[in-house]
Formats: structure tokens, C-alpha cells, sequence
């Protein structure tokens, strides 16, 4: 992994002294299919060719550079007429170039591996009907796998791709384009953008079109070509017309809102299979994991979540495509504005009015778990190189940046952040930005200190706690209320303070003042006199980025009555602070998992409730007393049947306790309810039990050894799918057996047969919580592989078994293994101790609420 990095110090040399023209790139796909000769590099991996030709200028003659490619082989390679010996000036990730012209043309023939991995030129064959399908993804240096280039964000250029695809397939890249009598697909020139965000699709998808029209106020119609394609066998279950709906939706919000017309042209948006993210914004051909095709029924915070996430990716199209970062050091550039204006969309412009709800409760608590650990960093990050950035797709961020702009509208005003963003646009529109340059503009709209502001929340890492200090007279009334501030720095919060009394049976709001929390301590003088409150509620209305605490009244309160709260955004926000009381140890999981079992059933907000179960299921594995799991496991799986059964009959609610209570499931017979679910013989009044319920309802009986692989060999032939192979790995790592363990750990530890995917599926399964015994020998063998694995397999694969295997229900033994080996390997790559050191707080900080919770 090594030999392929880029360092920043190398980027910014290359940045003065090359700018480059542009690229011609073709690629031959026909190899893609079949099991010709020509398909495979000898016994190496499955190659197509690619051709490139890049004219780029050289400030100084005469002096050396390089160029990125990473390549099984390369044929030929020829700079300004010159034939170079490949042997000679590649090296296997780089090609070098000498005695460089003021003005150059690189021609780089090579042969480039297809990819299993979900890096570079991924192909994936349905095992339903043996289609073979392609699909790019290169975020953050992967297009250099695919074709010569200059692999760093500030050295745009446009594009011109020509590929030669299989009969029958269509190939979508960036631009439009349409196939020659000669069989090559040929695209019109992109505008000027970087290497990362090219994209080439190919293969016989589904591909359904639509078109955005709008007419502008001086009568201007605008028309953008929409399409939307997965694999074949998806079609039946490809709701493409939701699809556009948010689509359309979006681009009417965007070009309201940013005055700047989307400027790539056509609008596709590719749903492709085993993608290692959610999404990526290349300009005109976005890509999205399969998995928003969904193929059994979902709750509507599934589909909120698709719109979300088209809706950020769409927002790149102005942060990050057509302005891009200098450096990956200001990814939060595109992505935190991305991960704000999807929510800001979709909260403005689509039926999913409750956004704000779900980043409260879920997109923050990412971001609050990254900022507690040691590996935070400032939003705008030191990104040394490629392994750096490609770990730097974190919490941070996404969530703690979008959570900061949030707070920067509050502080600067809606009206003057969008304008300085409409500024920002026409000023650097196909260029590159740095901090700075956003600042300016942000402080000429809003007439605010940017950069004090910028130190406070961009440049300075760690989250802030705040705490009510409440006082009232005999009279019940409020004598103070003041906002006490900890943290290592403290910032300016534009924060609402609400107070909530009882009337009736509701927890409602009765007051509410907005204050600029400065220093340690803030009295909110605007309350003095209210009537004393039975809760107080510190950043009401979500506009600050913080951990909320509570005042001994009020956190009482909620212990008696949280369900009686009637604002779903206020009931999300204390949900929110009794979780990160939790996982600080501040609260003992045991009553966290009991506060879940009482007023969960209580949850309107879907997206909420799935949060909520999914955290209690982490407080009894992670932060419960030992001692205490076996009960906790009990009461959480007969909570969860309690609400199954009373939920109404086919409601999102209901299926929502299903899953839950299928992940819970342990006795005898709760295990038989699942079997007879499964087989018929056991109905709940409006359940649906669908192929993706039915793998959901299988793997706690594989688990605990009531059924085998017999039942889920029945089951994949009931579902031989793409999805239904990936349950197959799953369920049979889950069993609970040495010898099984033994199979799954080599499986991705030892061998690197397994697509990206299939490993992600056998760690899942590998993984479980009852199985704690069989995973303990297993503790000494990741500290043994981690660093060869680390060397020898793609970062992405790396990441995956690193982070997925780490032994985290391992307890202290673990955490002094993992102790000994950070100690003994200060020299590893800084990414890979990253990633152990990450897992290792994670650990820690599960061991500190343990104790806490056998001490109540």
C-alpha cells in the first residue's frame, strides 16, 4: 500500500510546476465478458486496456515529474515523441517523466486490472442471470487504476473518454454520448474537472430517463436530461419515478437558492452493486449503492435517507465539482456543506419535512462519537497524504462539519450564508479553494469576524458540554438561569434555551429564548421570571453543535415522563444527551436500556426509534456490567415482542420491532416464533414476512444453532441474488462453531478471493455478540495480521478488516493487546494505528460505562 501514496508536499511541487489541458482516455471493456485468452493478464488479474493522452504544460523545461497509474502493466509510454522504456520509468504506481517541454503530450498505453474490491474499475457478475456489469469509483486517487493521470484535486482539466464496450451494453461517463458504427462510445469534452470525479458505467443495465424543465424569470427554458439505471435484475424493484420526483425537486431548491445553474449537462444517477460507499458525485453520472433499490418493504426513514443522500450528492454538484479543494486538508469544503444542504433540501423541498430530526439524533451522533476520539481533528484537517485522506471521510467530516454550518446559519444569518455561497460560486467556478477563500466571501455577506469564528469551529477539534444551572423562588419562579460551558475550548454558541412544564398528561414548551453562549458561563436573562420548569432544554431547536446535559430536575423529568414530550425534535435532542451520558458514563446502560424499553413504544419519528434500538443494543454489549447482559438481553428481546404484538398491524412501527425483536431473540421460545414465522406456522396480525425479513428472521436461529447450513442453502435457493449471496456469507460465518470461525477468518484474513462485499458480509457475521467465547482466540491473531494485511491488501479491504475484526467484545484483555501492540509498533503506517487506536478508545470507553453500571 505504500508505494501508492501521494503526500501533500508532492502535490503542491506538481501543482506549480504542471497545469494540464486536457485528457484523451480510451478504454477497451470487451474483455469484461467471457473467458477469452485476452481477458486475463496470464494468471494475474482480469485487464482491459486503456490509452491515454494528456497535454499539460511544464512552467520550467527541462524539468522532472511524474504521473500516477496504477497498472498491472504498461505497453507503451511516449512524452513529446519520445518512445520511454516502461520498464524503465514505471515503477508499478508512478511514471516517471524527464526533461519536460514548456508545453507536453504524455501517451500512456497500458494494461489496468479490473477491480474486486470496489477501487478503480469494479466488475461484478449477477448471479442471476451471469451479466457482467462495470462501474467506476476513484474517491479519493483511485482513477489512476484506470487511466494515466495526474491524481490530485487542484489539477483539473477537461475530459474526452471513448470506450469500447461489449454488443449490447450501453456505457454512461460524465458527459452525453452515444455509440459509433464502429462500436465505440464516444463522449463530448467534460467541462474542467478533477480525476476523482470522472466516472465510466457500463454493462446492460436498466435505464429509465426523465427530464428537468424550468423556466426562468426572463422566460429562459432550461431543460435537464434526468436517468436513473440499475442492474437488470433489480428492475422489477427500481422505483425510479421517486427517484426523479427528488431529483426534480432538488434542482428547482438549488438553482433557487445558489443562483448559479447546474452547469454538467445531463443528470444520471447509476445505482450499482457492491459499492464500498453510500453515493459519489461525479458530475452527470452519479453513483449510489444498490441497496436504495429496495427489494422488500422499508419504513419511510428508509427512503428519507435515499432522498438525503441524492440530495447531498446533488449539492456537490456545486461544493466539489464545479469548486473543488486545493488539498484533501479542506475536504469539509464539499463534504460538510454537502452533508448540511442535504438535510437543508430536503427539509425545504420534499415531503420529508422531518430531516432535521434524523441529523439530530443520527447524522450527530457520528460525529460526536469522532470528536471524543483520539484520533479527532480539526474540520479543516492535516492531511498529509492519500492514506490520510482516505480515513478522513469520517464523522468529522460529514457530521461535524454539516453541524457547524448549521450553526454558522444561526450565527450569520440564512439570507448571508446563501448569498456569500452565491458569491463563492461565480468567483471560483471550475477552480480550486481553500479556506480562506470561503471566509472572505461569508464575511462580506454577513459582516461577521469569520476568522474567529473559523478558529472557534473549523480549526480547533473536540466538543462542547452544555449544562443548565437552574434557581427558582419560593414563589416557583425562575431567579437565574445561566448556561454553564466545558471543553477544552470554549466557543460562541447561538443557542435557544426552552423550558417544558407539564399540562396534562404532555411535556410541553412554554418559553423559549436564544442567547450567545460565551465562555463558561451564560446567563440567559431574557427567562428570568418564567415559571420554574420541569425541564430545561439547552440548544432547543438543535441550532449549536454540542452534548447536551441536564440539571438533576430535569434529567428526573425524563426519567418519569420523556414519552410525554410532545415536539418530536425536542424528544430526539433528549434522546440524543441521554445516549452521549451513556457512553461518557455518566449514566449506567442499564438505565439508558431501561428508559428505551418504556418510551421507545412511544416513538412517533421512525428514523428515531431504529436509532434507539440500535444504541441500546450497543449499551448491553459494550457499556453493561457483565453480570448483567444476560438480563438485559431478556428484558430487551420481551420489550421488543411486547411492541411487536401491539404495534398496528402493517404499519412501518411494526416492522420496525420485527427486526428488532428478530435481533434480539435468545430463549427457546422466542427462537421458535422466528422459526415459525418463517415456515408459516406462526402469524402476527399484518407482518409481512418478505425474502429481506425472512434472512433478517434466519440469522438469529443460525446463530445460537437452531438451524444450519441445510436452512440456508433452502433460503438462497429461494433468493439466489446478489443480495442473497451476500446473506449466505453472513449467516454461515454466524455459525456458532470453532471450526466455522476458523473458515470465515481465513476467508478474508488469508486469502483475497472475496469481493469487497462478501468480506464486509463474513465480518458481520463473524462477529457476534453471544459468541464471545468462540471469538477470543482470535484477539492474539489480529494483533499478529493486521500489519501484513495492512501492506498487502487494497486500503479499502484494510480498513474493513482492521476496523471490522478488532477484538472489541474482547473486554481487558483486549484492550491491553491492543495497548501492547500500539506500544510495540510506533513505526506502522499512521493510518493502520489510527484505526487500532479509534477501536481501542471505543473499547475503553465501553469498559469505563461497565463499571459504572455494576456500581448501580
Amino acid at each position: 500500500m505504500s508505494g501508492e501514496n501521494l503526500t501533500r508536499d508532492e502535490a503542491r511541487l506538481r501543482a506549480e510546476l504542471l497545469s494540464v489541458d486536457g485528457y484523451e482516455v480510451a478504454l477497451d471493456l470487451r474483455s469484461a465478458v467471457g473467458d477469452a485468452p485476452e481477458a486475463a493478464d496470464g494468471d494475474g488479474p482480469r485487464t482491459f486496456r486503456s490509452q491515454t493522452t494528456i497535454r499539460f504544460r511544464s512552467t520550467r523545461p527541462g524539468a522532472t515529474s511524474f504521473a500516477d497509474l496504477i497498472a498491472p502493466s504498461v505497453t507503451a509510454v511516449t512524452l513529446n515523441g519520445r518512445e520511454l522504456d516502461p520498464a524503465e520509468v514505471f515503477d508499478g504506481s508512478r511514471i516517471a517523466l524527464t526533461d519536460l517541454a514548456e508545453e507536453n503530450v504524455l501517451v500512456v498505453d497500458a494494461q489496468c486490472a479490473y477491480s474486486r474490491t470496489g477501487e478503480g474499475m469494479h466488475r461484478f457478475v449477477d448471479p442471476e442471470d451471469g451479466e457482467v456489469y462495470l462501474y467506476t469509483h476513484y474517491e479519493p486517487a483511485d482513477a489512476r487504476r484506470v487511466f494515466a493521470n495526474f491524481e490530485q484535486p487542484d489539477l483539473k482539466a477537461p475530459f474526452r473518454f471513448e470506450v469500447t464496450a461489449p454488443e449490447g451494453w450501453q456505457v454512461w461517463n460524465n458527459s452525453a454520448g452515444e455509440r459509433g458504427e464502429d462500436g465505440v462510445w464516444r463522449f463530448a469534452e467534460t467541462l474542467p474537472i478533477s480525476t476523482y470525479i470522472t466516472a465510466v458505467v457500463a454493462g446492460p443495465y436498466h435505464y429509465e430517463t426523465d427530464v428537468y424543465r424550468r423556466t426562468d424569470e426572463d422566460g429562459t427554458v432550461r431543460e435537464i436530461p434526468l436517468g436513473a439505471l440499475c442492474r437488470k435484475s433489480l428492475a422489477k424493484h427500481f422505483d425510479a419515478d421517486d427517484i426523479f420526483l427528488v431529483t426534480r425537486q432538488g434542482l428547482d431548491f438549488f438553482h433557487d437558492r445558489f443562483d448559479f445553474p447546474y452547469p454538467f449537462g445531463k443528470y444520471d444517477q447509476a445505482f450499482v452493486p457492491e459499492y464500498n460507499i453510500g453515493a459519489m458525485e461525479n458530475p452527470g453520472c452519479v453513483t449510489f449503492h444498490e441497496d436504495f433499490v429496495f427489494r422488500g418493504r422499508v419504513t419511510q426513514a428508509s427512503y428519507e435517507r435515499r432522498a438525503n443522500v441524492i440530495l447531498h450528492e446533488m449539492a456537490h454538484m456545486w461544493f466539489g465539482d464545479l469548486v473543488t479543494m486545493v488539498w484533501w486538508d479542506d475536504l469539509w469544503l464539499k463534504e460538510s456543506f454537502a452533508d448540511f444542504m442535504g438535510s437543508y433540501a430536503m427539509v425545504g423541498a420534499t415531503r420529508f419535512d422531518n430531516g432535521w430530526i434524523t441529523f439530530a439524533n443520527n447524522r450527530k451522533a457520528w460525529a460526536y462519537r469522532a470528536d471524543q476520539l483520539p484520533s479527532t481533528h480539526p474540520v479543516t484537517a492535516d492531511i498529509r497524504d492519500l492514506q490520510d485522506a482516505k480515513l478522513n471521510f469520517d464523522g468529522i467530516t460529514y457530521a461535524k462539519g454539516a453541524s457547524v454550518l448549521k450553526q454558522l446559519v444561526a450565527y450569520a444569518g440564512e439570507d448571508a450564508f446563501l448569498e456569500g455561497a452565491r458569491r463563492y460560486f461565480k468567483r471560483h467556478a471550475y477552480g480550486n479553494t481553500r479556506l480562506a477563500d470561503l471566509l472572505s466571501v461569508l464575511e462580506e455577506t454577513s459582516g461577521r469576524d469569520m476568522a474567529a469564528w473559523s478558529r472557534s469551529w473549523l480549526q480547533t477539534a473536540g466538543v462542547n458540554s452544555l449544562t443548565p444551572s437552574l434557581t427558582c423562588d419560593a414563589e416557583g419562579r425562575v431567579t437565574e438561569l445561566a448556561v454553564v460551558q466545558d471543553g477544552d475550548t470554549l466557543r460562541p454558541h447561538r443557542v435557544a434555551v426552552g423550558l417544558y412544564r407539564h399540562e396534562g398528561t404532555a411535556l410541553v414548551r412554554y418559553a423559549r429564548a436564544e442567547v450567545d453562549v460565551t465562555g463558561e458561563r451564560t446567563v440567559v436573562d431574557a427567562l428570568a421570571g418564567a415559571d420554574c420548569p420541569a425541564l430545561v432544554l439547552v440548544n432547543d431547536d438543535d441550532l449549536t453543535y454540542c452534548k447536551i446535559r441536564f440539571d438533576t430536575g430535569s434529567l428526573d423529568t425524563l426519567r418519569a415522563s420523556l414519552g410525554d414530550l410532545t415536539d418530536p425534535l425536542a424528544r430526539a435532542l433528549a434522546w440524543s444527551a441521554l445516549w452521549n451520558l451513556t457512553r461518557d458514563a455518566l449514566l449506567p446502560a442499564r438505565d439508558f436500556i431501561g428508559l428505551v424499553l418504556r418510551f421507545a413504544g412511544r416513538e412517533s419519528d421512525i428514523g428515531v426509534l431504529q436509532m434507539l434500538h440500535a444504541q441500546a443494543a450497543s449499551a448491553l454489549a459494550h457499556y453493561a456490567a457483565p453480570a448483567w447482559r444476560e438480563e438485559g438481553a431478556r428484558l430487551l428481546a420481551e420489550g421488543a415482542l411486547t411492541e411487536l404484538r401491539a404495534a398496528e398491524p402493517g404499519s412501518q412501527h411494526q416492522l420496525t420491532w420485527a427486526r428488532f425483536f428478530a435481533s434480539r431473540a435468545g430463549s427457546a421460545l422466542e427462537l421458535s416464533l422466528l422459526a415459525g414465522l418463517l415456515d408459516g406456522s406462526e402469524k402476527i396480525d399484518g407482518l409481512d414476512v418478505d425474502q429481506e425479513l425472512r434472512w433478517a428472521l434466519l440469522l438469529p436461529l443460525v446463530a445460537h444453532g437452531h438451524a444450519g447450513e441445510d436452512a440456508v442453502s433452502t433460503e438462497l435457493a429461494r433468493d439466489d441474488t446478489a443480495a442473497g449471496r451476500r446473506h449466505q456469507a453472513r449467516l454461515l460465518a454466524a455459525r456458532p462453531s470453532a471450526a466455522v470461525k476458523d473458515e470465515a477468518w481465513a476467508s478474508v484474513v488469508e486469502s483475497d478471493a472475496l469481493s469487497n462485499a462478501l468480506v464486509g458480509a463474513v465480518i458481520s457475521g463473524f462477529v457476534q455478540e453471544g459468541q464471545r467465547e468462540l471469538l477470543a482466540p482470535y484477539t492474539e491473531r489480529y494483533f499478529a495480521a493486521i500489519e501484513r494485511v495492512w501492506d498487502e491488501r487494497s486500503i479499502q479491504i484494510g480498513m474493513d478488516v482492521v476496523g471490522g475484526l478488532f477484538p472489541t467484545l474482547q473486554g481487558e484483555d483486549a484492550l491491553a493487546a491492543a495497548d501492547a501492540w500500539l506500544g510495540g509498533h510506533e513505526g506502522a503506517a499512521p493510518a493502520l494505528r489510527r484505526i487500532v487506536l479509534e477501536c481501542r478508545d471505543d473499547l475503553a470507553r465501553g469498559l469505563r460505562g461497565q463499571h459504572l453500571d455494576a456500581s448501580a
